[in-house]
């Protein structure tokens, strides 16, 4: 309690050459003394003459940063640690000359077609001062727990198949990615009931003639079908008359 810090510095996502400053302000009983640090691939230093309120930065690579502030009673406080994440940008992807540090998306997701079962990941990336919040969408619904750049699915499931989309926003405002489509192929599709009950059928006529027909009649991206039911029905009794045993499943 001898020390509190008033102002917190600000994670940003910054073009490489990009000037800013990263600010820290504290509250003691003594004088303070302010003192900059920098951590980059786990390694951490003093920053030499980073001694102020406000450490100016021209941004080279993507580091940590972090400030301790002591009085003159050794006491000691280190603010959070921030992140200045620095694009290597494409011209296209640079911000406006006027920038103020509203979200500019500098990598979109790609389409992908992935199997059932499979991992998913999709990734994107924006500029922002302060550094942007993500949340991702599929089909215009919010994924309540996908909040990063990369989203990700360890075991994709038919369900998971849409449209994918991501915003990124700040307090200067909000800037989407383009929107995706995902497309998630193949696997198990029989309910597990169903699927007991065609494994006993096929072990119980194991010697005879089995003919499995399935009709689908509801698709998720087209209008429910009726003829499948009809076809399910009339090719069945053709099959049994020639001596077919017929397992017949809907959807």
């Amino acid at each position: 309690t001898a020390i509190v810090i008033t102002e917190q510095p600000v994670s940003v996502s910054v073009p490489v050459g990009y000037s800013f400053t990263l600010r820290c302000r504290a509250e003691g009983r003594t004088s303070l003394q302010y003192q900059w640090f920098c951590q980059h691939q786990s390694v951490c230093h003093q920053i030499p003459g980073a001694t102020k309120q406000d450490l100016p930065i021209t941004a080279q690579q993507t580091q940590l940063y972090t400030c301790r502030i002591n009085d003159l009673n050794r006491n000691a406080i280190f603010s959070d640690w921030v992140k200045v994440e620095v694009h290597q940008c494409v011209a296209r992807g640079l911000p406006p000359r006027l920038w103020q540090g509203e979200p500019v998306i500098v990598l979109n997701p790609t389409e992908q077609r992935v199997e059932v079962g499979k991992p998913l990941q999709l990734q994107c990336a924006a500029m922002g001062v302060p550094a942007p919040s993500y949340q991702w969408y599929r089909n215009g619904n919010l994924l309540e727990h996908q909040k990063k750049k990369k989203l990700w699915i360890t075991h994709a499931k038919i369900s998971d198949s849409g449209t994918y989309l991501c915003c990124a926003s700040n307090s200067h405002g909000e800037h989407w990615t383009n929107a995706v489509d995902i497309h998630i192929e193949g696997g198990e599709t029989f309910p597990p009931a169903e699927r007991l009950q065609l494994c006993h059928l096929v072990f119980l006529l194991a010697t005879g003639k089995i003919a499995l027909l399935v009709g689908n009649n509801r698709y998720q991206h087209h209008p429910n079908l009726m003829a499948p039911v009809t076809d399910v029905f009339e090719l069945s009794r053709l099959l049994e008359q020639l001596g077919f045993q017929v397992v017949s499943l809907l959807d």
